[in-house]
């Protein structure tokens, strides 16, 4: 069983940075194949917004936050980070993370690639 919890979310004018972090605990980190990050906001369908593998330390993201947002890990601490810049109101969301602890063969940005959720952080972008 895996625990992820978010933490970082906050309100923030356009424009501005948040870090977003993601603590995972009850499976040993360096097992994870990928964790990721997706959004939802009011009325809309989750979306992915970014993702890490373990191997090779690849990095995915939408063409939305590219440029803007960065994804990190940190094995010491078995946390991964989402460092927002130059925030937009359209940035506006709960923000989840998410772990993939089993093989998969779907994208990477699928939601169904993922065994285990957080209950998810609000970031709210003021225009």
């Amino acid at each position: 069983q895996v625990q992820l919890v978010e933490s970082g979310g906050g309100l923030v004018q356009a424009g501005g940075s948040l870090r977003l972090s993601c603590a995972a605990s009850g499976r040993t980190f360096s097992s994870y194949y990928s964790m990721g990050w997706f959004r939802q906001a009011p009325g809309k369908e989750r979306e992915f917004v970014t993702a890490i593998r373990w191997s090779g330390e690849s990095t995915y993201y939408a063409d939305s936050v590219k440029g803007r947002f960065t994804i990190s890990r940190d094995n010491a601490k078995n946390t991964v980070y989402l460092q927002m810049n130059n925030l937009k109101a359209e940035d506006t969301a709960i923000y989840y993370c998410a772990a993939q602890v089993t093989y998969s063969i779907l994208p990477i940005a699928s939601p169904g690639k993922y065994d285990y959720w957080g209950q998810g952080t609000q970031v709210t972008v003021s225009s």
